[in-house]
Order: structure tokens, then sequence, then C-alpha cells
């Protein structure tokens, strides 16, 4: 499995150099003469970014409609699978990366970030009644986690046998479906969508370890010649932060907010 998954991110970050190597992203000025921050997300994170009714809706995008009203333009979203939002965003093909992102040295190395807004805690999601009841109980276990994530990497580093699925549905699924141990993802989406699951298939419920994987700063991600972009959003993160109002978003969802470590 790591050999398919090396094959396949090489072939992923080859494609993105030859579409992308030299790319730009835009400036504030270029933003602001188009109107517009086209944004890249996968929604299939809630609470930060699902489908409802057709609409692209959640945490994120709650924050950067408020980030755009500071700007003076518009937000346009552009829908892919989760593997394809940063290498879109490298290779300037939109303006900012924006599905639940975890600042990381090895992506610091690819790209800008904006300063983080929240704390993010990666966790462990096993059926009632498993054996499985803390991390050291995963050795020697298959586990299941969206690609491209720092789920998926985090499980790989350990040494453990990951199924990766494009989306976080299908990764869900393959634990409902016995075909793996453990399902690693984010601690607000896995509430979200384990309570789903156990609302709607009560008599197979599923359980949130309360031992923490990892955990991680959310931010914004843009390519690099942004760089005065990446400020102005962050001057506005400055006041959606000091002023309570990410807060009142994560409020507004139900969700505990968890300030990112300074």
């Amino acid at each position: 499995m790591k050999k398919i998954l090396a094959i396949a991110l090489a072939l992923v970050l080859v494609l993105a150099c030859f579409t992308g190597c030299g790319a730009k992203g835009k400036t504030l000025a270029e933003v602001k003469e188009a109107g517009k921050l086209v944004i890249a997300t996968s929604p299939d994170f809630p609470p930060f970014e699902n489908l409802e009714n057709g609409e692209v809706v959640g945490i994120e995008i709650d924050i950067l409609k408020l980030v755009c009203q500071d700007l003076g333009v518009e937000l346009v979203i552009e829908q892919m699978d989760f593997s394809a939002v940063l290498p879109g965003v490298q290779a300037a093909k939109y303006d900012v990366g924006v599905s639940g992102i975890t600042i990381t040295e090895k992506r610091q190395k690819n790209m800008l970030f904006t300063q983080p807004y929240y704390e993010a805690a990666q966790v462990i999601v096993v059926k009632e009644g498993s054996p499985i009841t803390s991390k050291a109980d995963l050795a020697g276990k298959k586990v299941s986690a969206q690609t491209g994530t720092t789920a998926e990497e985090y499980c790989l580093e350990k040494g453990y046998a990951v199924s990766s699925f494009e989306a976080n549905s299908d990764a869900q699924l393959a634990l409902l479906n016995g075909n793996v141990d453990a399902w690693v993802i984010d601690n607000c989406t896995a509430k979200e969508m384990v309570e789903l699951h156990n609302s709607e298939d009560a008599a197979n419920p599923l359980v949130i370890l309360s031992d923490i994987m990892t955990t991680e700063p959310y931010a914004f991600a843009f390519a690099f010649g942004s760089e005065d972009l990446v400020e102005a959003v962050d001057k506005s993160l400055d006041k959606l932060l000091a002023d309570g109002t990410i807060q009142s978003i994560f409020d507004k969802y139900e969700y505990e907010y968890e300030a990112p470590q300074k």
C-alpha cells in the first residue's frame, strides 16, 4: 500500500509541476482587480465544508465570506477531491486552499499559509465494543483515512496498514463493513459524521475514542507569490479572532472552539 501511495503521490506532484512549476499566486491587487477570491475545497468535511441543498456551507466558508467582505471581493468556490486541493493551489490554479488544512513543515516548503485560526485534533473512530480503546491498540491493525490528509500521513508514519479513500464517507464505510479496524479523522468531522450515523443506524453504533492522535493548527493555503494577499487575509483573521467572531461561528455550528496555540 505504501508503495502504491508513493507512486500515486509522485504522479500528482509531477502533474502539478508540469502544469504549475513557476506558477505564481495572485497578489492582493490582482485579486481586487478580478473582484473575486477563488477557493479550492473538498466539501465532504463537515462542519468545515459540506454540501447542503447543492450549496457549499460550513465554518470555513463563513469565515472566508467575512474575509472577502473585508477585501471587497466575491467568494468563488471550486469543488474537488481533497487530494487535488493542495496541488491545485501550489500550481496557482486557485487562490486559496480551504479544507481543514493543517500547517506542516513539509507543506510550508511548497506553499504559504495564513496564521492558524483553530487547533484541531485527529481522533480514532471504532465500532462499539471494539478491542481498540487507545492509539496504543492500533499496532498491527488496519485503519482508514482520507487521501492526502495529515491523518493518512500520520498513520503511514506509524507503520499502520492504511486504506486511503478520496472521501471520508468511504473511509467510514470501510470501518462499518469490517474492512478496517479503525478510522482516523478530524475531531469535529468525526463528531458530525458519527452522530449522523448513530442516529440513522442505532443498531451498529460508532464510538470516538478519547485518546487523541495529534493536535494540529488549521489555516488557509496559498501559492508562493501571494505574500501580500496572505498578509491582508491575516489582518482580517486578526480582527475575527480578536472580536470573537470565529468563536461565534463555531457556536453557530454547535462545536467547541479551540483557539490556536501561540
